[in-house]
């Protein structure tokens, strides 16, 4: 390169030099290698500058030279320079339980006890058919009249007459026998339903582990701890709903049971006990973030 073609070159590259001033460099790279071109020194650093004609330059020895004559990448959107979203919360999949237990059709037409408490085929694990003949006709699933205040929605839990209502709205309402908690493990209070599940493990806490010994020999270790796992022979039953007061877990729940003869006595640690037919009816009715009212 000729000395006058060089003097026009870095007289070229002063005076973009202005204009580029504002300009960001891109392209870092790593340390500044030997690479001189036609007697020239090494370039000052690995950076590529760009004027507003999208010319790119290298610096050398100070000065701003062209580099290749390239036109640069167009400059990137504004959109390129925002915060990446928050990754998205996993949501768990649902359990294969579960996807049956959604799939479930109601059966909102006149209860027929016959049909109400026959044998349940179709679940992951069989459901006998519940002989409502030997129950007191209190305890059996009704549709009922309502004038109470609550909303429909609304699960209320009177523990003394040992009926759980499901308030429909319209004047009606659905009810159910319940074995509740016995002395010593009553409660009441408002809870929400915060999940539900179909055949839940259960996960008895350590202190109803210790005093008794034959649950002791039935629990063994589980993805959440100590527990049973869901089956029919899970206390639980078919179906569990989990309550939630203050958003801490109550530890009481609203489940099944394997023993149904118990519905209409008080004889639980708290929690609201149903035959597996009523408690699969209700498991259908009722969304998550429901409220329950336990009546003192």
């Amino acid at each position: 390169m000729t000395d006058p073609s060089r003097r026009a070159l870095l007289s070229g590259a002063a005076t973009s030099l202005l204009t580029m001033a504002a300009l960001p460099a891109f392209g870092q790279g790593g340390p500044v290698g030997p690479d001189g071109i036609d007697g020239y020194p090494p370039f000052d650093d690995d950076r590529l500058y760009r004027d507003e004609a999208g010319r790119l330059y290298r610096r050398r020895g100070g000065t701003y030279v062209p580099y290749g004559e390239r036109t640069a990448a167009p400059a990137p959107s504004a959109r390129e320079f925002e915060p990446e979203a928050a990754p998205r919360r996993r949501v768990a999949e649902p359990r294969p339980a579960d996807k049956i237990a959604a799939a479930r059709p109601l059966d909102n037409g006149p209860i027929d006890y016959a049909r109400a408490y026959a044998a349940i085929p179709d679940e992951p694990f069989p459901v006998l058919a519940f002989n409502y003949k030997r129950m007191n006709p209190a305890f059996l699933r009704q549709d009922i009249a309502y004038t109470g205040r609550e909303p429909a929605g609304t699960i209320l839990v009177d523990p003394r007459a040992h009926h759980l209502t499901l308030v429909q709205g319209n004047g009606r309402a659905r009810r159910y026998g319940v074995g509740v908690g016995k002395q010593g493990f009553s409660w009441s209070g408002i809870s929400t339903v915060n999940s539900k599940q179909a055949w839940p493990d259960w996960y008895p806490p350590k202190e109803m582990i210790a005093r008794t010994p034959k649950l002791a020999r039935q629990v063994s270790q589980l993805q959440s701890g100590l527990g049973v796992p869901g089956g029919s022979r899970n206390p639980l039953g078919a179906r569990a709903h989990y309550l939630w007061q203050d958003n801490k877990d109550t530890l009481y729940r609203i489940h099944g049971t394997l023993e149904p003869e118990s519905i209409g006595r008080s004889v639980s640690s708290g929690c609201i006990r149903m035959i597996n037919q009523d408690v699969i009816d209700l498991y259908g009715r009722v969304e998550i973030g429901t409220r329950v009212v336990v009546l003192g």
